[in-house]
């Protein structure tokens, strides 16, 4: 019996990533960089692509950012959403240098005529539609009919631009309805997806950095997930952007709705720890999120005990005072004694197990 049944959406293409229908729920983020600067921008999407985003979104706010899109596009590989907010000319301007989607909010856009010039755009340029709705910025008539951005505001406000929009004949597009606040967050993707099929990227606004913004966006986007609503995924964290995917990819495998790449499993540490696991895991963990292969990799401060408590894992290593072990299923395959050399001699061997579970050789940078 499945732990979470899927609700079914209509599928859409945003460039070749299917959403929706029941595709895999894609982990996308968003770059920090200044649009204008592609050369940042493409390296930073780069990096991106390299641990697993799949949409990535850039702030379009200015014409020059607008036609820097152009040239960002020739030189990453997955499919990108343009950003707007307030000028309905950059999100046509956008689409028309090629982003595969443009990102707008209702409340500051303008009015349905201008909705109506981005969605003559989108439908020209073959480009997905993400209709926003954002708690910091309903429409005025919402905040004063609800005053407050109560969940109930928020669907209101999604659902009035998906009907207005689809009178276009248009039908190209997904939605959001984002809170900085959990229970409301959770609440309005309830009830948004009660009333209409399309697409949901769920995401909780604002989040924060570190250890509490993942915290946040965990239980957030976790809840929303687990009551199977949702195909897209941004973790909204202050700070680089490849923790975001990461911490995309964790959420959706806790929940087993994705398995990939490298789960660690690390010990807490305790008076027998006589290696600083945690600076293990800080040296490894960059390393390993290059790694797509769904295995798991236990790093353990015992020599002791670290084989035997982390024998789910597919391979792993334990330190002590003066020799290291690098196990395989429970199994002890290595002794090292010299442990400067521990990590190296464990990508050789993580290397050669991925070669054995692929069937093919494997580098890993």
């Amino acid at each position: 019996m499945d732990f979470i049944k899927r609700k079914k959406t209509k599928k859409i293409y945003v460039g070749d990533v299917d959403i929706g229908g029941l595709a895999p729920i894609r982990v996308q983020s968003m770059t920090n960089t200044r649009t204008q600067d592609y050369e940042a921008t493409i390296e930073q999407i780069k990096r991106l692509e390299e641990i697993g985003c799949e949409i990535i979104r850039v702030s379009v706010n200015d014409i020059e950012a607008a036609k820097a899109i152009k040239k960002i596009k020739e030189n990453i590989k997955i499919p990108l959403i343009a950003d707007v907010h307030f000028d309905y000319k950059l999100a046509v301007l956008g689409v028309e240098n090629g982003a595969d989607g443009v990102r707008i909010n209702p409340g500051n856009i303008g009015d349905s005529k201008r909705v109506a010039i981005i969605v003559d755009a989108c439908k020209a340029n073959n480009a997905v539609l993400r209709i926003g709705v954002n708690s910091g910025s309903l429409e005025k008539e919402l905040k004063k009919k609800y005053k407050h951005p109560t969940p109930e505001a928020l669907v209101e406000s999604g659902l009035r631009w998906v009907r207005k929009i689809e009178k276009r004949n248009f039908f190209n597009m997904k939605i959001s309805l984002k809170s900085s606040c959990v229970r409301d967050s959770y609440m309005s993707y309830l009830l948004f997806s009660e009333k209409c099929d399309y697409p949901l990227h769920v995401g909780i606004t604002e989040a924060g950095s570190g250890i509490r913004g993942a915290i946040k966006s965990g239980v957030g986007i976790g809840l929303i997930l687990a009551r199977g609503i949702g195909d897209t995924i941004r973790v909204s964290l202050t700070g680089d952007p490849l923790q975001e995917v990461i911490a995309g990819y964790e959420i959706l495998r806790s929940l087993g709705l994705r398995k990939r790449g490298v789960e660690i499993i690390s010990c807490p540490t305790c008076g027998r720890t006589e290696i600083d696991v945690n600076g293990l895991v800080n040296k490894l963990e960059p390393w390993l999120s290059k790694v797509d292969l769904p295995i798991k990799v236990a790093i353990m401060g015992c020599v002791v005990n670290g084989p035997g408590e982390a024998r789910e894992a597919d391979i792993g290593i334990a330190g002590g005072k003066d020799v290291g072990v690098i196990f395989k299923e429970g199994k002890v395959i290595k002794k090292v004694y010299h442990l400067n050399n521990l990590i190296s001699e464990f990508k050789e061997e993580l290397k050669k197990y991925i070669q054995e579970r692929k069937g093919v050789p494997y580098e890993v940078q």
